[in-house]
């Protein structure tokens, strides 16, 4: 197999061992996926700053609405487990079977992790494997994104 490895964002802060990693938990997070409906399994590795990973999968539902992704999914773990500093995040989505494509997150997913890092330094890896992947910043992937510094300054007037 040919390793196929592109970074349109320059040198990342991950070695490639900690991108590796990374991506091998999102493949076994995958394997977890509930996708009865579209048949399409994701798996998400988050890296927390301090260097905890928080792995999630995506779960459909027959209404579609409560449908959650694979990335929400282990940045609420995450959260829920007090860790709000993220440094990156594995993505690994396919139809059901065989890794035959890159799966970028979707704009939600993007908003909700603009939320707990510096879209700059945030790095986000879509794999097919650990050796055929792709990465990109978040910033690059959410342009001019709203994020919590676009509320710098803001306070309810009292009365």
């Amino acid at each position: 197999m040919t390793e196929r490895k592109r970074d349109r964002d320059g040198d990342s802060r991950l070695g490639e061992k900690a991108r590796r990693e990374l991506i091998g938990a999102a493949l076994a997070a995958r394997r977890f996926s509930y996708s009865p409906y579209s048949g399409y399994q994701v798996g998400a590795a988050l890296l927390t700053e301090s260097g905890r990973i928080f792995t999630g999968c995506n779960v459909e539902n027959a209404a579609f609405g409560p449908t959650v992704c694979a990335e929400r999914t282990a940045v609420f773990k995450a959260v829920s487990e007090g860790e709000t500093k993220f440094a990156a995040l594995a993505v690994t989505g396919s139809p059901r079977g065989k890794m035959t494509q890159f799966s970028w997150p979707c704009g939600v997913c993007r908003q909700v992790l603009a939320e707990f890092c510096d879209p700059e330094r945030m790095e986000i890896l879509v794999a097919k494997s650990e050796e055929d992947y792709e990465s990109r910043s978040l910033g690059a992937l959410l342009p001019e994104g709203f994020g919590p510094g676009n509320l710098a300054g803001f306070k309810e007037k009292e009365h």
